[in-house]
């Protein structure tokens, strides 16, 4: 339907806790077309996912996919996914380090630990029970996603703030895989 101007750090908006979505809300025409909005904004942007939050609409919906993105080149596939009114548990305590970027902070990357396994649940764009045990990158994708429901972004959860930098820098440096 749209691509829709996403937020950047620095707008108060990305720090506000979202609004769960109720169930009358859930299958209504502007879900849909808000989802439409998200999946275009996404794509139109080479994003892995989006929050609704990011498109400064304060509700508690993501959306996450990947096949072939040039903004993470190694990446394995990941479905297509809505996620509404999500919950995340971590299985094990297991946590790992890998580079994350985000649309509401471009151009700037930097190493993000992350539970490794993670269980998520919610509802999915017809208000159906979903729920999914996974690992690596698809877990890293989802809990940055919810993190913006929280109002939290990807710098406030780096450990080694020398890791954070410009991706152009950080690529040329050997540090980022590069499309190609």
């Amino acid at each position: 339907m749209a691509i829709r101007p996403v937020l950047r750090l620095g707008d108060p908006r990305l720090r506000q806790v979202a609004t769960p979505l109720s169930g009358e809300a859930i299958g209504s025409g502007e879900l849909r077309a808000l989802l439409q909005d998200l999946r275009d904004t996404m794509a139109a942007r080479d994003g892995a996912g989006l929050a609704a939050p990011q498109i400064g609409v304060p509700l508690r919906v993501v959306i996450f996919g990947v096949s072939a993105n040039p903004r993470y080149p190694e990446a394995p596939p990941i479905p297509e996914t809505v996620l509404i009114n999500p919950l995340i548990s971590p299985l094990g305590l297991e946590r790992e380090s890998g580079w994350e970027g985000c649309l509401s902070v471009p151009g700037l990357r930097g190493r993000v630990p992350r539970w490794s396994r993670i269980r998520y649940e919610g509802l999915d764009a017809e208000g159906r029970p979903l729920a999914r045990e996974v690992a690596g990158f698809h877990a890293r994708v989802v809990q940055h996603e919810c993190d913006h429901l929280d109002g939290v972004l990807f710098p406030d959860r780096i450990e080694e703030r020398t890791t954070l930098g410009f991706t152009e820098e950080l690529a040329a440096a050997g540090l980022l895989p590069t499309a190609g």
